[in-house]
């Protein structure tokens, strides 16, 4: 039998010892109004589509997307980013529908906009590859490269049209060299100061996108590793969050997530903005294709992911999980 100096001196495991203790001690908190909801809405639908490599979620008509709008500011989610999805045969070398003042990802967002006003930030993607006939995120040269200062020009025209329909934030997300400040002066030529740029500062070349090239019709052949992030470096994650800042950037992103913690951690020590993170397409069909087998707890992972999202300082998550995640959270407080 041990003697009495012989017991450990502290205890941790004290504070474990009740659920009522377990919530008062917690470090990090999740609420729904830390989350986001990313939705896709295609053009010429009647009927919402479901998306086979995302169980769980589809392709919105513009009608389901504002009942899916409404679901999310009921449920406590603070923002919606959109993803325009147009006909294959609106799509061309240069992404015309995404510039397109009554193209689907503009329709949507006066959509959005007519039906939650000011009470959900409507956010947009601000990008070509959902309307470029090659999938790329930009415009190609001669020898079928991405040019990155043909694309600005692209990108400026975007950011006009999105502000003219009525969104709140713009998500610049091609990774191309200049983008948040060319972004910036656009919105500003035409008087739209009030608009935020939620910047993709680490975008990384990634195969966990891939349930989301069908979520978006992508027509993408070959890859974007000569834009999009090495996955194996971080210093140069550094390097493009200082030119997004310095370029005028309201919020910053890492994306994706989970596969990043290190980069987000670093990302929100460092700066004074607000910091997302995007739980990303691979990242939640994991999640459910293992439930789905039954060989994880569906729900425990969820909330297991979020939580280890905010720990590493993300104050905004951009999930598809968002408002189910929202409505859990609420029911729990209460």
């Amino acid at each position: 039998m041990n003697s009495y100096g012989s017991f450990p001196g502290a205890r941790p495991r004290r504070l474990r010892t009740t659920p009522a203790l377990r919530r008062m001690v917690a470090e990090t908190r999740l609420h729904p109004a830390d989350l986001i909801l990313p939705a896709f809405v295609r053009e010429g639908i009647t009927e919402p589509v479901p998306i086979q490599a995302m169980p769980g979620v589809v392709q919105h008509t513009r009608d389901t997307l504002r009942k899916a709008a409404v679901e999310a500011l009921e449920a406590g989610v603070s923002g919606i980013m959109l993803f325009g999805v147009p006909d294959d045969a609106k799509k061309d070398a240069v992404g015309t529908a995404g510039t397109d003042p009554d193209g689907i990802l503009q329709l949507a967002i006066r959509d959005v906009r007519s039906e939650v006003g000011d009470e959900l930030v409507v956010m947009s993607d601000l990008c070509l590859d959902e309307f470029t006939d090659h999938g790329h995120c930009g415009v190609l040269d001669a020898e079928g490269r991405v040019d990155n200062d043909a694309t600005l020009e692209r990108y400026a025209e975007m950011a006009q049209v999105q502000a003219d329909a009525g969104v709140h934030v713009v998500g610049p997300s091609g990774m191309m060299d200049g983008q948040v400040g060319v972004v910036r002066d656009a919105l500003d030529t035409i008087g739209r100061e009030d608009v935020s740029i939620l910047a993709y500062t680490a975008k990384y070349s990634s195969a966990f996108y891939g349930p989301f090239r069908e979520a978006v019709g992508s027509s993408l052949k070959g890859d974007r590793k000569t834009y999009q992030q090495d996955p194996a470096n971080l210093r140069e994650s550094m390097r493009e969050l200082a030119l997004d800042l310095e370029e005028g950037a309201d919020m910053v992103m890492v994306k994706p997530a989970g596969p990043y913690l290190d980069v987000l951690a670093k990302v929100a020590a460092s700066v004074d903005v607000p910091v997302a993170a995007y739980q990303i397409s691979g990242e939640y069909s994991m999640v459910e294709a293992a439930a789905e087998k039954g060989w994880i707890d569906r729900d425990r992972a969820i909330m297991e992911t979020l939580t280890g999202i905010r720990r590493a300082g993300a104050q905004m998550i951009l999930t598809y999980w968002a408002t189910e995640a929202a409505r859990n959270l609420g029911s729990a407080r209460h």
